[in-house]
């Protein structure tokens, strides 16, 4: 089987589901996905096996391909980010990370000043000085790439597994603020600053000083990202009672 023909038909049918051309409900035969895409029955085969671990789709006997309600998609594949990213919804998914990541992170950065390796240590300060001249001279593709690393260290740092399983999210998230023309051309010197504190007292194993300086990283992301949110409705997912 094709990689190519097989990443092609997941891009294609997860960006239209998430974006909404094809809506909650609707129906799919696999043999008309086979003269869309014009790729194989496997390859429609594995790439609907693919939409349905993300909870986009189910398939009924008899019945076909049906798309699922939003609700049940996995919000925190960094496939459905992608696709939020990209479309209508970009303003939603933006806060809803955001939320997250000022709900991790502190607490990530704080950990990692007690728990962090010390050559993770002594590589956060070394990125968080390259990100500072990344910044200064505009090189945003260093700088995001720097970024990434950053945030990833962090949370690889903490020394708890499940706060390291968010590096995917996150690095869906700053990706997607470049792509999409959402970061300055030049960050903000207070930014660089702070991801410095935030490097030297993990480094020095002050857990306040860590956690108040990644605060002030996610307060001013917000604070630069709430006007894309403002007029986006929350998600409240349904409760099982059962």
């Amino acid at each position: 089987m094709s990689t190519s023909l097989h990443h092609r038909a997941v891009e294609h049918l997860g960006a239209r589901i998430v974006g909404g051309a094809l809506p909650t409900g609707h129906v799919m035969l696999a043999e008309q996905l086979e003269d869309e895409l014009k790729v194989s029955r496997s390859v429609v085969r594995e790439a609907v096996r693919v939409l349905q671990s993300l909870g986009l789709v189910e398939t009924i006997k008899r019945v076909g391909i049906r798309v699922l309600p939003a609700h049940r998609w996995n919000p925190f594949d960094p496939l459905v980010i992608r696709w939020r990213l990209a479309g209508e919804g970009r303003g939603a998914q933006l806060r809803s990370l955001a939320e997250l990541r000022s709900a991790v992170e502190p607490a990530a950065a704080e950990l990692a000043a007690q728990n962090a390796p010390e050559k993770l240590r002594r590589e956060l300060v070394d990125i968080s000085l390259a990100m500072r001249d990344a910044g200064h001279a505009g090189d945003m593709a260093g700088f995001l790439e720097l970024d990434i690393r950053f945030h990833a260290l962090v949370l690889s740092g903490s020394g708890n597994e499940m706060f390291a399983n968010l590096i995917g999210q996150v690095t869906e998230t700053l990706t997607g603020r470049t792509v999409h023309g959402l970061m300055p051309t030049h960050p903000e010197e207070a930014a660089l600053q702070w991801h410095m504190d935030v490097a030297r007292a993990i480094a020095d194993g002050d857990g306040e000083k860590a956690r108040e300086a990644a605060s002030n990283i996610m307060r001013e992301t917000i604070a630069d990202l709430s006007p894309s949110w403002e007029d986006q409705p929350r998600v409240f997912i349904p409760v099982d009672r059962g």
